[in-house]
């Protein structure tokens, strides 16, 4: 295993923490049209605060998806042909989802423009839902041969652990888009947030640690990685109360946004650390896919890294300044004393 194998595992890993810190609160703010959002006003707020950054957001997608392929193919083999149909059903949400901000503009009634935004919100949910099926799946076991050949069945999808990881994923999508709420929109909007996010995130700590015991049953994380998984979950959890602390004082914003958004980035980084050095998992320990055994060729990683290295700063600088001209707060309605 070279250290080029290594680095583009981690930077994998790196993508898509990226992609659910920055994709996660769109998702969240998708979620609300329908579980915060009142009316027409609420809903064109939810709107303007993703509406020019969640295109770039799905970016890091792409691009994890690419970086899979690239450095290590045969793990991106296995993964899309053994999980085809679910990853099909992120794809068939990603679409409708990002068709329907365009449409809701379009739609000459009010009923018309509801139907796309209900839609965003069901798809804003399926999305992390799914993802966070598949990534549990994915370190739990699969049925792989030595091959590589993945042929999953309805029940190596959906298990209880499976189940908790989707909505673990998508609860914290929600609570992380509520946070942003907070820090972008003003008026009753804001104050609902707040409202549901005091409520959350006591369930959300109930789901991690349901979480930690499922892990335990249905991965060799604790048993083979001890101290550094009981570490990563207990950051996790720190992370998760010191943001509820936060919003309880109603006194901060950007705390609690930052920290909801890492306590995913925590996530990734426990199934990425428990993963190393494999890539998947199957049911026989002798089949599943490593870095060694999956990656490309050192000279298509050096090439790679040589593009990585000229292109990365460019993209982060671009959505920074994006984030930056966009920081102005949108108010909804307002807040009556």
């Amino acid at each position: 295993m070279s250290t080029l194998e290594i680095v583009w595992f981690v930077l994998i890993g790196v993508l898509w923490a990226g992609f659910f810190f920055l994709e996660g609160f769109d998702f969240g703010i998708g979620m609300q049209f329908v579980l915060n959002a009142r009316d027409q006003k609420d809903r064109e707020a939810l709107y303007q605060a993703i509406g020019p950054n969640w295109d770039a957001n799905e970016v890091w997608l792409v691009t994890a998806g690419g970086a899979m392929f690239a450095a290590f193919p045969y793990w991106y083999a296995s993964l899309f042909s053994g999980f085809y149909l679910m990853l099909f059903i992120v794809l068939i949400s990603l679409i409708y989802r990002g068709v329907s901000f365009e449409f809701r503009e379009q739609m000459p009634t009010i009923q018309g423009t509801q139907i796309w935004e209900r839609l965003i919100a069901l798809t804003s949910f399926l999305v992390p839902f799914v993802l966070g099926m598949i990534f549990t799946a994915m370190v739990s076991g699969t049925p792989m041969d030595a091959r590589g050949d993945l042929s999953a069945g309805f029940f190596d999808y959906v298990t209880p652990f499976t189940l908790v990881g989707g909505v673990a994923v998508s609860l914290m999508s929600y609570v992380h888009g509520l946070n942003y709420t907070r820090l972008r929109i003003e008026g009753d909007l804001r104050q609902r947030a707040l409202t549901q996010l005091k409520y959350l995130y006591p369930i959300l700590l109930v789901g991690e640690a349901l979480f930690a015991v499922l892990l335990f049953f249905y991965t060799d994380f604790i048993q083979e990685k001890t101290v550094l998984t009981l570490t990563i979950l207990v950051v996790i959890v720190l992370t998760t109360v010191v943001g509820w602390w936060l919003a309880l004082k109603n006194k901060q914003e950007i705390v609690p946004f930052i920290l909801s958004g890492l306590a995913l980035v925590e996530v990734v980084t426990l199934l990425f650390a428990g993963l190393f050095p494999r890539v998947m998992v199957a049911n026989n320990p002798l089949h599943s896919l490593t870095i060694l055994t999956a990656s490309s060729s050192a000279y298509t990683l050096k090439v790679m890294t040589i593009v990585v290295i000229i292109s990365l700063p460019v993209t982060l600088a671009y959505q920074i300044w994006s984030f930056w001209v966009f920081r102005k707060r949108i108010v909804s309605h307002k807040v009556i004393e």
